[in-house]
């Protein structure tokens, strides 16, 4: 059972909160159920609304991402999900296939700058430019990556029809083009 915090007030309803609900407060340590105060402005969102918005934005597990590992599991195809392919890279595949060598990745257009739908904020623009352009080196330089250890690097826009998405990984796994080696100074876990 969680302690109550006695209180001379005993018909407040701070008399019967557990402490867990409680923080200090004051020089004399007293409890108290006020809020927090709020988070300085100097933050990237522009409101409290924004920020809660895309607090809220999933970054794994997108509707997108599941109709497509639903469409490619209905086709008798195995894969793993969000699986880091090389050490000490920060890089998560969505849908990865290790024997084949094929990495996927369903990106959203906002987050990605897709060149179709991909749109900047106007609001806190120099905030956002510097982030979506950090996206888009590290989009790069993970592909750069991965197709340098004989990956093959499907991407995937949330706009794009599911038919379409499925027929791009099935041309990937049945590409003939020859993966490439790993470069020689790699050291082999064996």
């Amino acid at each position: 059972m969680a302690s109550v915090v006695p209180n001379v007030r005993s018909h407040t309803i701070s008399a019967t909160l557990p402490k867990s609900t409680m923080r200090r407060v004051g020089v004399d340590g007293q409890w108290s159920t006020e809020k927090e105060t709020p988070r300085p402005k100097a933050s990237w969102a522009s409101s409290e609304g924004v920020r809660r918005s895309m607090s809220a934005n999933r970054g794994r597990d997108t509707s997108p991402e599941l109709a497509l590992r639903s469409a490619l599991h209905r086709r008798g195809l195995r894969f793993f999900k969000h699986r880091k392919p090389l050490p000490g890279v920060r890089c998560e595949v969505d849908v990865a296939f290790p024997s084949a060598r094929v990495a996927v990745f369903v990106d959203g257009c906002f987050w990605h700058g897709c060149p179709e739908h991909g749109t900047r904020p106007a609001t806190n623009a120099e905030w956002w430019n510097a982030k979506l352009d950090a996206n888009l080196r590290r989009d790069e330089r993970n592909r750069a990556l991965l197709s340098a250890d004989g990956w093959r690097v499907v991407r995937i826009w949330e706009h794009e029809s599911l038919d379409s998405a499925v027929s791009t990984v099935l041309r990937a796994l049945r590409s003939d083009r020859p993966v490439p080696e790993p470069p020689d100074d790699r050291v082999s876990g064996g």
